[in-house]
C-alpha cells in the first residue's frame, strides 16, 4: 500500500477530473478499504478540498466547487498541454481572456522545472501563431458549453443557420472539438432526434437546464472524427493542398489545428479546406519553412500577387517616392 501522504495525493488527482466516483471504485483505484478511503477524504476536507459524498448503494464523491481554487496536480504532459492552451488563448483564440491567458502562462512556465521548460521553448521557438480572420469565441460561452458536457446537463440556445434562420435548440452536449480554427459542438438534438454539429461562433445565449442525462452513444465513437465527417459535405470554394518542407511536428502545431497533415516524401503534405485563399496565405507564411503549392491555381496566383506586393513594399523609397515635409511642395518638373 502506498505511504499515506502518497496516497492523499493521488485521490486529489482522481477527484480533480470532477467526475462522480462511485466509492468502491475509487476504493478499488487506490488499493484501500472503504474505511481507510473515508479517512483520505476527511484529510483533504482539512485541508480545504470540498469533497461531496453522496450515499446509498451507489454512493460515492465528488470535488465540489469551493469558494477558492486549490492548487492542482498536473503532470508532464497535462502541464505541456496546458501551457500550449495558454499561449494559443494569449494570441486570442478565444476573446476576452487574452491578458488572463499571458498572466496564467508566466506563472505555470515559472513553476516548471527545467526539462519542461525546455519542451515548452523549443514548441514556442518552433511555431508562429497565424490564424486565419475567423470569429474569436467568447470564453463565457464557450465555459458554460464546456460545463454542461462535462456535467451531462441539457442544454438551451439559439442557433443561426448557414441561411440566416434563427432557431432555438434543446440539446444533449457530449463534446466540444476544435477543427480547422472553428469550435464545433457534438450533441444529440432533443427535437430533431438526431446527432448533430453546431458551430459555436453561430450559437448565442447557451444556457443550462438543470436536467442531467445519460450520455448516448456517439456513431463511431470519436468526436472529431464525427466532426470531420459531417462539415466534409459542406461546400467550400476551395480545396488547398501543399508540401511544406519540414517535419510533420513542426508543421501540425503551427497548421494542424487548421488543416490535416501527412507525411509524404520531401516533407508533409498540408490539405484545407477553404472559402478565402487569404486563409491558407497567412498560414503559409508564418510556418518559417518553403513549400510547394500543388493546388489550386488560383492559390498560387493569390501568392503570386502578394508576394508582388511585398516585394514592392520592401524596396527603399527612390527620392521622388519621399514623402514631402510637412510645409513643403514638390518642385514643379
Amino acid at each position: 500500500m502506498a505511504s499515506t501522504s502518497a496516497r492523499t495525493l493521488k485521490l486529489l488527482s482522481l477527484l480533480q477530473t470532477h467526475r462522480y466516483w462511485p466509492g468502491t471504485e475509487l476504493a478499488g483505484r487506490l488499493d484501500v478499504s472503504p474505511r481507510t478511503l473515508r479517512r483520505d477524504i476527511d484529510r483533504l476536507r482539512e485541508l480545504g478540498y470540498p469533497v461531496d459524498a453522496h450515499r446509498g448503494v451507489d454512493g460515492g464523491y465528488q470535488l465540489a466547487t469551493g469558494t477558492s481554487l486549490p492548487p492542482l496536480l498536473l503532470d508532464d504532459e497535462e502541464a505541456v498541454a496546458i501551457t500550449i492552451g495558454l499561449m494559443a488563448a494569449a494570441a486570442g483564440a478565444v476573446s476576452g481572456v487574452e491578458e488572463s491567458a499571458v498572466m496564467a502562462l508566466t506563472k505555470v512556465v515559472q513553476a516548471m522545472p527545467p526539462r519542461l521548460r525546455h519542451r515548452v521553448e523549443a514548441l514556442r521557438a518552433s511555431t508562429v501563431a497565424a490564424p486565419p480572420r475567423l470569429p474569436a469565441i467568447d470564453s463565457a460561452a464557450l465555459t458554460v458549453i464546456a460545463l454542461a458536457c462535462r456535467d451531462a446537463e441539457r442544454l438551451r440556445f439559439g442557433y443561426t443557420a448557414h441561411g440566416g434562420a434563427v432557431t432555438a435548440r434543446l440539446v444533449e452536449p457530449l463534446r466540444l472539438v476544435p477543427h480547422a480554427g472553428r469550435w464545433y459542438l457534438v450533441a444529440w438534438d432533443l427535437d430533431r432526434h438526431a446527432w448533430r454539429t453546431f458551430r459555436l461562433d453561430r450559437l448565442v445565449d447557451a444556457a443550462p437546464t438543470g436536467d442531467r442525462f445519460r450520455p448516448r452513444e456517439l456513431p463511431g465513437g470519436d468526436a472529431a472524427a464525427y466532426v470531420r465527417e459531417q462539415i466534409s459535405g459542406v461546400p467550400t470554394r476551395h480545396h488547398v493542398e501543399v508540401l511544406v518542407r519540414a517535419p510533420v511536428e513542426q508543421v501540425a502545431a503551427a497548421a494542424g489545428r487548421w488543416g490535416r497533415v501527412a507525411a509524404a516524401e520531401g516533407g508533409t503534405l498540408l490539405t484545407m479546406d477553404v472559402h478565402d485563399l487569404a486563409d491558407p496565405a497567412t498560414i503559409l507564411a508564418g510556418l518559417g519553412a518553403p513549400f510547394t503549392v500543388l493546388g489550386p491555381p488560383e492559390l498560387r496566383d493569390h501568392l503570386r500577387r502578394a508576394g508582388e506586393l511585398f516585394t514592392d513594399a520592401a524596396q527603399s523609397p527612390s527620392e521622388d517616392q519621399s514623402p514631402s515635409e510637412p510645409g513643403t511642395t514638390s518642385p514643379a518638373s
